[in-house]
């Protein structure tokens, strides 16, 4: 049996994680059992409603007592911070999208864990789902990428990071169908909707629609040399499970099929995008290596 922690309580993902694991144990071999609240009441209420046995008042206090981790705030920020103990311990480490606040601190937590030899991987449930997976086979038809056109729910004002929170979901999946190739971004600020353009050393020109009102569906649109696809990316009958499994084969493998590449460019992106809605400018993304 694998015993996982989990740092962070606050966010919805954590008790969906420890039912899918704890209660309908979906994932033979595992099983959640110790967490870490922002505050006392989200770890109790993740405790309870997760069945998760320990209660720890630091991370590290997990050491020792766990074979894997799994970070989960909804502001990027305290992601890396809350878990670097258990990474100097050698744990394998899940963090929730997005990997880091800053890419600069992503690639120096990188560089440790590959010093280190510890598995580190992260990444946005949405391109784990059926659907996406399906485009991005079907998108493979479509010859050279011209432009990716995504919707999808965002807040470019969300206390939990701006437009990090939640716009990390549309960006994992575009930087994926355009394979890594974004070189810049910009932000067009509107009144309570929004886009984002990337710009591609391959001439493709992207954009995102962040839409703040009501409760947009997140949509896809691929174009191509050879025609194009529109999808509803649609979720799994379980919605994490997708994601759970991939984290817990890394947990008992130590391989990921994640790179540094489709884990750092989504935080380059979001970075660029930041920057770009300050100074209202057309930004380069920072480096991931």
């Amino acid at each position: 049996m694998i015993n996982i922690g989990i740092v962070g309580a606050e966010n919805s993902h954590t008790v969906a994680i420890a039912k899918t694991l704890n209660i309908e144990k979906r994932v033979p071999g595992f099983r959640v059992t110790s967490v870490w609240g922002e505050a006392a009441r989200y770890a109790r209420d993740a405790q309870e409603r997760g069945q998760i046995p320990t209660i720890v008042k630091d991370p590290a206090e997990m050491i020792g007592n766990v074979d894997a981790a799994l970070v989960d705030h909804r502001h990027a920020k305290f992601h890396l911070p809350a878990v670097r103990p258990l990474l100097e311990k050698k744990i394998p480490l899940f963090v929730d999208k997005p990997f880091s606040y800053r890419t600069k601190e992503g690639r120096e937590f990188f560089d440790r864990a590959k010093q280190l030899r510890v598995p580190v991987t992260s990444f946005s449930v949405l391109p784990k789902q059926a659907s996406f997976v399906q485009l991005a086979r079907d998108a493979r038809k479509l010859g050279r990428i011209l432009s990716v056109v995504s919707t999808g729910p965002c807040d470019i004002k969300s206390k939990h990071g701006g437009v990090f929170f939640y716009g990390i979901h549309q960006v994992d999946m575009v930087v994926r169908l355009l394979d890594q190739d974004v070189t810049h971004a910009e932000l067009h600020r509107h009144k309570a909707n929004h886009t984002a353009t990337f710009y591609s050393t391959s001439g493709a020109i992207s954009t995102m629609n962040l839409i703040s009102e009501g409760r947009p569906e997140f949509h896809v649109c691929v174009i191509g040399e050879k025609g194009r696809l529109d999808r509803i990316i649609t979720r799994d009958e379980s919605t994490y499970l997708s994601g759970i499994r991939a984290f817990c084969r890394m947990f008992k493998t130590g391989k990921t099929d994640e790179t540094r590449e489709s884990i750092l460019t989504p935080v380059a992106a979001l970075e660029a995008l930041e920057k770009s809605l300050k100074t209202r400018k057309r930004v380069k993304l920072p480096p991931i290596n």
